[in-house]
């Protein structure tokens, strides 16, 4: 390395292939800082280093090029500078010695202070080694352990909205860093999201999505540049966002670091900013760098995972109903979760429709596998059930006659592990239903005076496997509501399954009223813990009184919350509704317009609902960025109020996947006389 620039790659004999790239990012920062540093990996802690260190090794130099610390240090590395190495590998934490030790002849050794060391991880939070900074401030130091903290941090995202609060969060670690903006490439444009010190954003709850904005692909803001060329550049003193500035904050920047994020299938940047002029040293260039690259390498995971994700997800909502039957004697409501592998397309499926006379089949189904052959099949099985119950609809029936459908395609595989279980319901216009079962766990039936029941249904074998189709009875009540959900709301390791039914039928049995969208949400809940399995429920509740529904189409433009405030204040209004209830409703409903127009980025719909016991207010967008779980305001500087503000003023609110996009509702609890 002797003679070589600061950038010197490590020497042939060193084989860094297929190593973290939390821990490649590290030995970057070492070859391009001009500061006298070193990497100790490994459990012998062998020597990485760069050419300042090796100045400061003298005639150890390069023979101590991947050598264990210990044959390199000699009796140094008994004494306190070792026991300091030491204990920061063991225990990630870095002792605050001031001493410096001593060679055996009595003299320091520059080459392994007491301070200046930081634990590094990789990628899994492993403590990797130990990097040393021979000749550096404290604040350098404590910031190489916070690059060591970015890369643990960024290993556990999986979305760009985790890549992109991360990355942020890093930004304003430094403390005299004011904001800091990341962006990806969206298309023809880039997508781009800040943060400010001192302003309520993004972190006001780590739940809450980042709100990003577009940029134009030729705009001349730092970080388009950036991002375009695929060059970092570092202004000491200025006016870098002037022609590019969004608000005063913008103006107020005078030093501005811009970072390019480059990967195979990615463009980008990390821009941080400063009130004040500074001049960036090369090692906070090369420090800024390697978060760059820590940041990158997570952004293209990050997109590639919600890539696949949205085509899983696509396929597997494409098969469901769009959109339930609209009848106002029976109000229906469905949820549906994927398992854990959201990569995974499963087989749970619904379903809900009309037949002839005035009747209602509702039907639960799984499939059992996780793939895009067990999606397939789903399809099959939910058409196949729509065209029997046209024909036939008598339980019995539409079951044999999927059992031969099932087993039919089975032999055709030549396989006999095609498993399928279903519960399927006819409810006459009085409330009569007729059920019957395949292996599926039995309808709940939740009462309309409180408590819940399982209906005594005979089990029957999963479809394919033959033997005979039976049914049962009984009634659905007015006021009550009648679920069917699949495995994956009770079953959880370690739990006996009808533990699982029992906590089901108690906590949906406790619910306050039975609206079906609250219930769906109150069953999916009910066990607790985390499922491998995908979530499907379906309610049905019979009402005791026809409801009155209205919607309107929310455009895709600032104008939409207020044209939602206004449209809703009249129409609640002119049906009589309580003023305390209307203002309520109003000021959530503009907070779900606003989290639909700020993180889908389409029109959307507001639907409004009304019986004698609640109102539900629920905002449906088409946008393919997945569930939104929080709500925002409609200025920056309130955002993060809108969790609070739902939780505060509705009886119960959630969030609801479709085909695409989510809608997220919720209701107010109503007393049956304020309501004409």
């Amino acid at each position: 390395m002797s003679g070589s620039g600061p950038s010197s790659p490590p020497p042939a004999g060193v084989a860094t292939d297929g190593w973290d790239p939390g821990l490649l990012a590290v030995v970057d920062l070492v070859f391009g800082s001009p500061v006298a540093m070193a990497f100790l990996h490994g459990d012998r802690l062998r020597l990485i280093y760069n050419d300042a260190y090796g100045q400061l090794l003298g005639d150890r130099h390069p023979d101590a090029y991947g050598a264990p610390a210990a044959e390199v240090f000699g009796a140094v590395w008994d004494g306190p500078a070792g026991a300091a190495v030491r204990e920061a590998h063991h225990t990630g934490f870095a002792p605050r010695d001031p001493e410096w030790p001593s060679t055996d002849e009595g003299e320091p050794d520059p080459a392994l202070p007491s301070r200046g060391l930081s634990a590094v991880r990789d990628g899994t939070g492993r403590i990797a080694g130990v990097l040393v900074v021979a000749v550096e401030p404290v604040p350098v130091a404590h910031r190489l352990q916070g690059l060591s903290e970015l890369a643990e941090s960024l290993a556990g995202t999986l979305t760009l909205d985790e890549v992109a609060r991360v990355a942020l969060g890093y930004g304003l670690s430094f403390p005299d860093v004011h904001q800091v903006a990341f962006g990806v490439d969206d298309g023809d444009d880039w997508r781009v999201v800040r943060r400010v010190r001192g302003e309520v954003l993004d972190d006001a709850d780590e739940r809450l999505p980042p709100v990003w904005r577009r940029i134009a692909a030729d705009s001349v803001s730092p970080l388009a540049v950036a991002a375009g060329a695929g060059l970092a550049r570092f202004t000491a003193d200025g006016h870098p966002l002037r022609e590019s500035a969004l608000d005063r904050h913008d103006q107020k920047v005078r030093a501005l670091g811009a970072l390019p994020l480059r990967t195979p299938s990615l463009r980008g940047a990390l821009t941080v900013g400063r009130h004040d002029q500074y001049p960036w040293s090369p090692a906070e260039r090369a420090l800024l760098t390697a978060a760059a690259k820590l940041v990158a390498q997570a952004a293209e995971r990050a997109r590639r995972f919600e890539n696949q994700h949205g085509t899983a997800q696509l396929l597997q909502r494409s098969m469901l109903p769009e959109n339930l039957p609209d009848d106002p004697r029976f109000r229906l409501a469905a949820r549906y979760d994927p398992g854990v592998d959201g990569n995974a397309a499963g087989g749970d499926f619904y379903d809900a429709f009309a037949l002839p006379g005035g009747r209602l089949a509702v039907v639960l189904g799984d499939v059992a596998g996780h793939d895009v052959r067990a999606a397939a099949l789903m399809g099959q099985v939910r058409a196949a059930l729509r065209a029997l119950a046209l024909t036939d609809p008598e339980p019995t029936s539409v079951l044999t006659g999927l059992d031969r459908l099932v087993a039919s395609l089975g032999e055709e595989a030549r396989t006999d592990e095609l498993f399928v279980t279903v519960a399927y319901a006819v409810i006459e216009r009085d409330g009569l239903l007729t059920v019957a079962t395949a292996g599926h766990p039995p309808p709940l039936i939740r009462h309309a005076g409180g408590g819940a029941d399982y209906l005594d249904v005979p089990v029957g074998t999963p479809l394919g496997l033959g033997g005979a189709r039976r049914s049962a009875a009984a009634r659905l009540e007015p006021g009550s509501t009648l679920l069917l959900f699949s495995d994956g709301v009770v079953e959880r390791r370690g739990l006996d399954l009808g533990a699982g039914l029992e906590k089901v039928a108690a906590t949906v049995g406790a619910a306050n009223g039975g609206d079906p969208r609250s219930l769906c949400a109150v069953a999916c809940a009910a066990v607790g813990g985390t499922t491998d399995d995908d979530v499907a429920v379906l309610a049905v509740e019979h009402a005791t009184a026809p409801s009155r529904s209205a919607g309107m189409e929310i455009p895709a433009e600032p104008t939409a919350p207020g044209r939602v405030r206004h449209w809703m204040s009249a129409q609640l209004a002119a049906w009589n509704v309580p003023e305390q209830v209307i203002g309520a409703a109003v000021l959530c409903a503009s907070e779900l317009a606003t989290n639909a127009l700020l993180h889908a980025g389409t029109a959307a719909r507001v639907q409004v609902d009304l019986s004698a016991e609640r109102l539900l207010v629920a905002v449906s967008d088409t946008g393919t960025r997945g569930a939104v779980t929080r709500a925002h305001a409609e200025t920056l500087s309130s955002r993060g109020r809108g969790l609070g503000l739902i939780e505060e003023l509705s009886d119960a609110w959630g969030t609801d996947p479709a085909v695409r996009g989510s809608t997220v509702w919720f209701e107010i609890g109503i007393r049956a006389s304020n309501a004409a």
